[in-house]
């Protein structure tokens, strides 16, 4: 089991939670949060007094996912998520080692 996390902008999570529901997946956690990367933040102007804006606003995504659906997942995020400019995001793949439901006591690929 893989655990993907990626990081979009807000904008673009409709379309990609749209995306990924088409391509099968069940169930993902999305948090909003904030961070910069390459672009360190950038310069907003109000009532005339520009400002930096150090932390930009991003979604998170958590998906479990069953070994198999890593390569799909990946693309699908990718092509939903993309705008073809700075700050589109990352994606991020790590090993999962269980998962538990908690209703039933499933474990395994069976609780995702």
């Amino acid at each position: 089991m893989k655990l993907v996390t990626a990081i979009i902008k807000p904008f673009k999570l409709d379309e990609v939670k749209d995306a990924l529901t088409e391509a099968g997946i069940q169930g993902m956690t999305v948090s909003e949060v904030k961070g910069f990367g390459r672009q360190k933040g950038h310069k907003e102007t109000y009532r005339g007094t520009e400002y930096q804006i150090d932390f930009v606003p991003k979604v998170k995504l958590e998906l479990a996912i069953a070994d198999g659906m890593e390569d799909k997942v990946m693309e699908t995020l990718r092509t939903a998520a993309k705008t073809g400019s700075i700050g589109d995001g990352k994606i991020f793949v790590s090993d999962l080692n269980s998962v538990i439901r908690i209703r039933t006591g499933e474990t395994g690929e069976g609780a995702l």
